[in-house]
């Protein structure tokens, strides 16, 4: 896939404003695409990797993994690359949400509960690799999902948290962290679709790469 030459003058911009950031080669990609969207070099010390989360996402989107989404603008945005490099299904948690927030809860939340275990269920059913997991705007979603492998569920294959916004969004991400799960994460209040998307993003082209 050849770049266009903004991309490729924005991305050399981009590694000098950075310099040396001790990452390996995909993470590398990772932040450059995140800052790229972001236009914003101060993500770098938020942004953090369980050990080969990355090469397990790239894993199992050539396996054939689903990508989940929390909001149809992260679906958007993650639609085209997909259908330009490996094809990847990508689905909006939203497609399972109730028309109104159940008490107490979220309809974020109450999709997570209803869509995690049919898509998990259709991965092992199908032998394709196990969901990739994109939350970028409900930390209720995340905590829920959370909620779930706690409970002994599938673990999605790589989780990547990035919720935005100050009402449990620093708790859900503290907890992501401890959780142990191969995960792909944006310290504290920052985050949103377009940066959840770009991660992703990275890891098709690198999936492609690879293929």
């Amino acid at each position: 896939m050849a770049d266009h030459p903004i991309f490729t003058e924005s991305i050399r911009r981009i590694r000098a404003l950075l310099g040396e950031t001790g990452l390996g080669p995909l993470e590398q990609q990772v932040l450059e695409r995140l800052v790229h969207s972001s236009g914003d070099p101060g993500l770098r010390p938020l942004l953090q990797f369980s050990d080969g989360a990355c090469a397990r996402a790239v894993q199992a989107l050539t396996g054939g993994a689903v990508i989940l989404t929390d909001t149809a603008m992260a679906a958007a945005a993650v639609a085209p690359m997909a259908a330009r490099t490996l094809g990847s299904e990508v689905r909006c948690l939203l497609d399972w949400a109730p028309a109104l927030s159940p008490q107490g809860s979220t309809r974020s939340a109450a999709a997570m509960q209803r869509a995690w275990p049919e898509l998990s269920a259709a991965a092992r059913s199908s032998g394709s690799a196990l969901p990739l997991v994109l939350v970028g705007s409900a930390p209720t979603a995340l905590e829920q999902l959370l909620d779930q492998v706690q409970a002994g569920a599938d673990a999605p294959s790589v989780l990547i948290g990035m919720p935005v916004g100050f009402v449990g969004v620093p708790e859900s991400k503290r907890r992501l962290a401890a959780s142990g799960l191969a995960q792909i994460r944006l310290e504290g209040t920052r985050g949103g679709a377009g940066l959840v998307a770009a991660a992703v993003n990275a890891l098709l082209r690198a999936a492609q790469a690879a293929n």
